[in-house]
């Protein structure tokens, strides 16, 4: 995108870790259209597995949506932190786990219709549990969980988030691929 084609745009609301923009952009049949995007500075998401397999999920409370969800640990991305050094903190912070062996799994944009938040995601193994270290007001509470019951949890829907439904699949799916 050049500098002439580039939508005008104005920040309309500044928050703690997003920014909201209001572009005005050009349509190829010259007319314009008005668009919110949330602009956001990234974020990481991990999923430990422990030694025999079962996997470290987390009950968080989410405002957003005004309910508890079962989701995989993971935060947002500090000015200047690489992603791999987040999953790390972010796993310790809120599992009380560090990860002796830490791999990327997959990068998406986790809503691209209004935000350009772009999530890395990794998979923790060789773990060594700790004490956790929650900012102020977080409720988390950690479940572990087997394979089969992960893949219970995907099934009837207990699981709702979308970072963990790709990460347990893409696992869940190499622990098959590895036993046949």
């Amino acid at each position: 995108m050049s500098e002439n084609d580039r939508p005008a745009s104005t920040v309309v609301h500044r928050g703690r870790v997003i920014t909201v923009h209001r572009d005005v952009i050009s349509l190829p049949d010259g007319s314009t259209r008005r668009r919110d995007v949330v602009r956001h500075p990234g974020a990481v998401a991990v999923i430990p597995v422990l030694e025999d397999g079962r996997i470290v999920l987390l009950r968080q409370d989410r405002h957003a949506i005004g309910k508890t969800i079962v989701e995989i640990p993971a935060g947002t991305l500090e000015a200047g932190e690489r992603p791999i050094d987040c999953a790390r903190r972010e796993l310790a912070e809120e599992t009380g786990y560090r990860a002796g062996t830490i791999r990327p799994l997959t990068s998406f944009f986790t809503a691209p219709g209004f935000c350009d938040e772009y999530l890395h995601l990794f998979e923790a193994r060789d773990l060594v549990g700790g004490e956790t270290a929650l900012e102020p007001g977080e409720r988390i509470e950690t479940r572990i969980a087997t394979p089969a019951e992960a893949r219970a949890m995907i099934r009837d829907g207990t699981i709702e988030d979308a970072k963990t439904l790709v990460a347990l699949l893409m696992v869940l799916d190499d622990e098959e691929a590895r036993d046949d």
